[in-house]
């Protein structure tokens, strides 16, 4: 990743939607050689250009942070989870949790039952600690890409 994929994800973390025309000159390149640029960062993967949701904002919906101590391998749990649509993002970690899932279902009732009926039974959890969440206080995407 060179200078100029920096700025391209500098500009895609402002606007995802940046036509090329507009990106080109932004970047230091034509609209074409932009676009070519953006689609090899694409095509491997470094970046994503998606449409980021607020659940708590579209109502109904229960959130919850799920720290997660297991015996064992931490990553075959991680795994599990990770075939779960109410799974929205996973983390390994250490100190009194193994895993951090952040969950989202369609409501309270289904955040209970898919901490007691899914993630409880799954070999190697030993413990499962609810976070629900409130609100979204803070939500980022504008990562320093150096």
């Amino acid at each position: 990743m060179d200078d100029i994929d920096r700025a391209i994800l500098r500009e895609l973390q402002t606007d995802g939607r940046i036509a090329y025309a507009d990106l080109g000159p932004r970047v230091g390149l034509s609209a074409s050689a932009a676009r070519q640029r953006l689609q090899r960062l694409l095509d491997s993967k470094a970046v994503q250009v998606v449409g980021v949701t607020d659940p708590m904002a579209m109502g109904g919906q229960a959130m919850a942070l799920l720290g997660i101590a297991v015996d064992g391998d931490a990553r075959a749990v991680a795994d599990e989870l990770a075939g779960r649509a109410e799974v929205v993002y996973s983390v390994l970690t250490s100190g009194g949790f193994d895993l951090f899932a952040e969950v989202v279902t369609p409501g309270p009732r289904d955040l209970l039952d898919f901490v007691n009926d899914v993630v409880r039974p799954i070999e190697g959890v030993r413990r499962v600690q609810s976070f629900p969440y409130f609100g979204i206080h803070t939500h980022r995407f504008l990562w320093d890409v150096g």
